[in-house]
This record gives C-alpha cells, sequence and structure tokens, in this order.
C-alpha cells in the first residue's frame, strides 16, 4: 500500500507540474483532473473513501466551469502543447524545485508519519470516513447546499458568457 500511496503522491507532482508548465488552458485542464484524479486517490489510500468522492465530483463540477470559461477566452488556433521548448523548459524548471525542496526535506521525512484514518480501528465504533460525512451534513449543510447554488449559478454565467455571435457578452468587434 506504502508503494501505491507513494506511485500517486509522485503521480500528482508530476499532474501539479503539468498545470503549472502550460500556458494554453486545454492541456492545463488535462493535467488538473489528472491532479484531482490522483489527490482523490492519495485521499482514498488513506480511508477516505467517501470524502475522495464527493471531492472528486464537485471538483470535476468546478473545473467544467472554468475550462468551458477559459477555453472560450482563450481560443487559439495554435495552443502551445507539451512539447514545445518553453513548456518543457517550463517542467524543467519545476521539477528541479521539487527535487531540490525533496534533498532539503530528505532528512526530516519520516514513514511512520502516513497514518490512515483506520489506523486504530480498535478503539473506534465507526469509521474514520463514515463519520466525517455524519460531521458534513449536520454542521455544514448549509454551506453544502449554498456551494452546489454557487456552482450552478455559476454554470449558468459561463454559458451566458459564451452563447453565441448574436447575442452574449463575447462576440467578434
Amino acid at each position: 500500500m506504502t508503494y501505491l500511496v507513494s506511485l500517486l503522491l509522485m503521480a500528482l507532482i508530476v499532474g501539479l507540474v503539468a498545470v503549472a508548465s502550460n500556458p494554453a488552458p486545454y492541456f492545463a485542464a488535462f493535467g488538473l483532473v489528472v491532479a484531482a484524479g490522483v489527490g482523490c486517490g492519495v485521499l482514498a489510500g488513506h480511508g477516505g473513501s467517501f470524502l475522495s468522492l464527493v471531492l472528486f465530483l464537485i471538483y470535476l463540477g468546478g473545473m467544467l466551469v472554468v475550462f468551458a470559461y477559459s477555453a472560450a477566452l482563450a481560443a487559439e488556433p495554435f495552443p502551445e502543447t507539451w512539447g514545445d521548448r518553453s513548456v518543457i523548459g517550463y517542467v524543467l524548471i519545476y521539477l528541479l524545485g521539487v527535487g531540490v525542496v525533496v534533498g532539503l526535506l530528505w532528512e526530516t521525512w519520516y514513514e511512520g508519519s502516513w497514518v490512515v484514518i483506520d489506523g486504530l480501528k480498535e478503539f473506534s465504533m465507526l469509521r474514520g470516513d463514515i463519520s466525517g460525512v455524519a460531521m458534513m451534513y449536520s454542521s455544514g449543510g448549509g454551506l453544502l447546499i449554498i456551494s452546489a447554488w454557487v456552482l450552478l449559478l455559476t454554470l449558468f454565467v459561463v454559458l451566458e458568457l459564451t452563447r453565441g455571435l448574436g447575442r452574449g457578452t463575447l462576440r467578434a468587434v
């Protein structure tokens, strides 16, 4: 399990580097979806399966809105891809930065600090994930409903902005 979580964490770093290094919104949005999926896999690997599912669905709903808006605003005929020289330069610089940070923190890194949420299951009656879900719906239910309405409103605003040539805010002058 440790190897799987380590592989997921490395994939998370690669996904975040793909987001940070690419100026075209098409490829950066794909990198962000990959990073979100891998991050939810890390959460599921540590015992938060329901939390990772909820986070993945809500985050991808928000990413759909952001991707539609950024793709409509930055409609380039020839966007820069991951194979271009400038993008490869950024990738190498970011990976070098991650390598430097890992080198600085290597001595203080302990594998024992990764505790699964059900590591002390002998002392609890419920899974840690389920009690967190109950807390989210009891204490944070209002905020959850407000967040869903805000995402729906944002979706309609983006669709109105990018509706078409004749109507809407974005049109060719």
